[in-house]
């Protein structure tokens, strides 16, 4: 989960940060991604190549249907805590918070995909001064979540953070 953007990649991100690239983007990349990152074997998107960011494939259980709920997001590694990471639930900057960060909140256990390996994951939010820590981390990633927090107009972006999973 450690990619360096190139000067292409920054372009595609300054397009996705603004608001008709995130439209853009957020109808049409979840429908491409899963089926590059089946071809590459879950370690790579079109997201990852087209920005040069890290991206987690997150399968949470959908917490009306029960059913697996798949889809790429990009991960933000914890400087501090090798093997963490977190999720930023600002869904483009849209009014409201994402289904997958409501299943996270009814079941917190998660399978994701980091660089083509597969684990089990635990969810929690981040609060405090670990949220802070964890949205500086964020911008200084991606700078598409200062402009997502500024159209989101007032909402709490809520943070998860994974925690690689205790074997029972």
């Amino acid at each position: 989960m450690s990619n360096d953007p190139n000067l292409f990649n920054k372009f595609v991100i300054k397009i996705a940060t603004s608001e008709p690239g995130s439209r853009l983007f957020s109808h049409i990349l979840h429908h491409i991604d899963p089926l590059i990152c089946r071809m590459t074997n879950g370690r790579r998107t079109l997201t990852s190549i087209l920005t040069g960011l890290p991206i987690v494939i997150l399968t949470t259980t959908g917490r009306k249907s029960g059913k697996a709920r798949t889809l790429p997001l990009l991960g933000i590694r914890d400087h501090e805590n090798d093997g963490i990471f977190v999720l930023i639930a600002s869904n483009w900057g849209r009014q409201r918070n994402p289904g997958w960060y409501y299943n996270l909140r009814a079941n917190p256990r998660a399978t994701c995909i980091i660089d083509g390996l597969t684990g089990e994951y635990d969810a929690r939010e981040a609060e405090g001064a670990e949220y802070d820590r964890f949205w500086r981390y964020a911008e200084a990633t991606y700078p598409g979540f200062s402009a997502y927090r500024e159209r989101a107009a007032g909402r709490h972006i809520p943070i998860m953070m994974m925690t690689p999973a205790v074997k029972e």
